[in-house]
Order: C-alpha cells, then structure tokens, then sequence
C-alpha cells in the first residue's frame, strides 16, 4: 500500500509503497477514507522527543473495515468506524473504572516482540505513530482502539472525532467538568481550541474568552461559542482576560505548547481556578509557579490533559450523533482536502497557522 513515511526528524514525508501484514487475534484492518493533519504529527516530525524512525505518522483516521481478526466481534466488513489513538487493554484499573485514557497496559493492543511488524518497508519495521499510522491508505490496529460510527457521517468529519474534537471538547466536559455559570478563557484556537470553545460552550459556561495572533482564527472561535476574543498581539493577555472576566477565569486551557502561554494560563485564573495544559510542550521545559502565592494562597490548581479524559466508545458516538443533530460542529473544521502526495504541503499551511484542519480524502 501507499504510505507517508517519516525517515528522520526534520526530514520530510515521502509517499512510499510499503508493507501491512493481514489482521491477527483482535486485530482490524481499515481501508482509510479519510486521515487528518493534526500538530501532534507535526511536532514528532520536527522535534526529537525520542520517537523511533523510520515512521508513519498520522493518528486521526476515519474509513472503512476491510477485514477482522478471528477473535474481533464488535466489527463487521463494511463498517464505517474511527480509529482512536487512546490505547486501552481493558481490564487493568483505569479502563474497568471508566477511564481507558489512564490504561496501565496499552501495550497490550500492540504486536508483541517475534510477531511479524503490523508495518515494513524492505523487510524492515516501521512504526506505527501512537499505534495507529494514518498517513496511509490502510492501517491496522486493535479493536480496543476503533469505534463505530453512523454511515450518515462523511468521512472527513468523522476522522476528526479521532483526536482533535475528543482532545478539545473532552478537555472542557471530562477534564474540567465545566458547569453553567462558569467562565474560562483558550489560548490557541486551532483545531483542538476550537473544540475547547464548543465543548465549553454546550456545558453552559457563562462567558468563554478565545485568545490567539490570528484574526481569521479568532472570528471561527466566535462561530463556535467564544463569547470575547482577545488578539494577544494588542498587548497584555493576561489583563486583558481578568479586565472581561472581573478578576480572572474559572478554566483556562493551554493549547499551543508554550512555556510562556502555560504561564499565562496560570496568572489569568480566578482564586481557586484551574489551568488545563493540552499542548505539547517540548521535554525540557519547565514552569514556574510559586507553591505559596499560587498553589496556596490562591489555590490555584494545574492539570495536565490527554486526549480529553475521553472514553472513546461513549464519546465519539456522542459527538457523532451531536453532530447530526445539528448541535455539534464539524463542517467548520474542515478547511482544506488534500491527498496523500500533499502532506508536506498540508503541514506547511499548518505551520504557517492559516489552517484549522487538513485532511487527507484522496490516496
């Protein structure tokens, strides 16, 4: 099959005939339909954060099951699903208690050592990013990590159901536990701030102040439930959000990957609120805050997020069904169809911030 491969860190994707082995024991083999562009790729791609090449990247994938192992029996031939990059073994305390984004063995979901590689190229194994390896025209994973959808959905909104929308909108229904009445600020209205700002916004929060350079981003994070929008390049951030909010903010939500972003998500809290770090920050930093003044004095608390706290098979069907309610946007995320032969380009209109999400519909 064709597949984007990732030789090295800075190196571009090449578009490469490789090998995928046939499914085995629970494994699902999908015909990918459609594969989004998300920054986690990116920063992978570019940061060497010990992640082993050769690869194939991509985790936000929507398709079609082409065949199952012998022991799957949640899936058929022909099912529309998601495939998810939140790896659970299902018996271990986090997934019996409700929380699968805490497994104490995802291992268990991948190949094991002497088992030929689900992915190669000349004979030699590739790895499969964060179990998954979307950025191809098939992928092969556990059936722990795939859900199914309503054949209703197009296949380039579901796949966003795969990260961005539970990452985002998780962060604010599961992580946070927004109620009515509260009041939290985003910084980053990318794909997964988006997602944030809607996520917020359906839990009843009273007032949801959007920050980000770009203006384009900032009038999309109004279309999806921002109620203030702050251009952090006018000034003060941080002033500006206790100035709209009378103090400062319930929750905020870090989702770029800064370290002074991160901070700024701590100094604009209220007394007693919470900061909610989702973007991937490189290995090395470090933030500074103060246990007495911060942690103590104003009680404030910072928690880092995962993949929304999300249990992929009750939430993606939620967000689905949402969706085509009409009560949950997606069409508005989608902002540009790429193939496969496209992803350098698709990941330079990415970098640049004019983008929300690319996906790939065409292999």
């Amino acid at each position: 099959m064709k597949a984007a491969v990732l030789d090295g860190v800075g190196q571009p994707f090449q578009v490469q005939d490789i090998g995928i082995a046939d499914p085995t024991d629970r494994e699902v083999l999908i015909d990918v339909r459609a594969s989004g562009l998300c920054h986690s790729d990116m920063h992978v791609a570019e940061t060497n954060v010990g992640f082993p090449m050769p690869a194939v990247l991509g985790h936000e994938v929507a398709g079609v099951v082409a065949e199952v192992g012998p022991d799957v029996t949640e899936f058929r031939v022909g099912d529309h699903v998601v495939s998810s990059p939140i790896h659970s073994c299902g018996h271990c305390r986090g997934c019996l208690t409700g929380r699968p984004y805490q497994c104490r063995h995802p291992q268990e979901t991948q190949r094991i050592a002497g088992q030929r590689p689900r992915l190669s190229r000349n004979g030699e194994a590739l790895t499969q990013f964060i179990g998954v390896g979307g950025f191809a025209e098939q992928v092969l994973v556990h059936e722990n990590t795939v859900v199914s959808v309503s054949k209703d959905i197009p296949f380039d909104r579901a796949a966003l159901l795969g990260c961005g929308v539970v990452t985002g909108a998780g962060a604010a229904i599961n992580s946070a536990r927004i109620r009515p009445g509260d009041t939290i600020a985003v910084i980053g209205c990318g794909g997964v701030g988006l997602n944030v700002i809607q996520g917020a916004a359906l839990a009843g929060a009273r007032r949801i102040v959007a920050i980000d350079l770009q203006p384009d981003k900032l009038d999309l994070a109004k279309v999806f439930g921002a109620t203030d929008i702050v251009n952090a390049a006018d000034g003060n951030s941080v002033q500006a959000v206790k100035d709209l909010t009378g103090g400062g903010v319930t929750c905020s939500f870090e989702v770029i990957g800064l370290k002074q972003t991160a901070m700024d998500a701590v100094a604009m809290l209220e007394i007693g609120g919470t900061a909610f770090l989702i973007g991937v920050q490189k290995p090395q930093t470090r933030l500074e805050v103060t246990p007495f003044g911060d942690l103590m004095g104003k009680q404030k608390g910072i928690r880092g997020v995962a993949m929304g706290s999300t249990n992929l098979k009750i939430d993606i069907p939620m967000y689905a069904e949402l969706y085509l309610q009409g009560r949950f946007k997606l069409d508005e995320l989608v902002s540009r169809h790429i193939s496969l032969d496209q992803i350098n380009e698709g990941y330079d209109l990415l970098r640049g911030g004019s983008v929300a999400r690319s996906v790939i519909t065409s292999f």
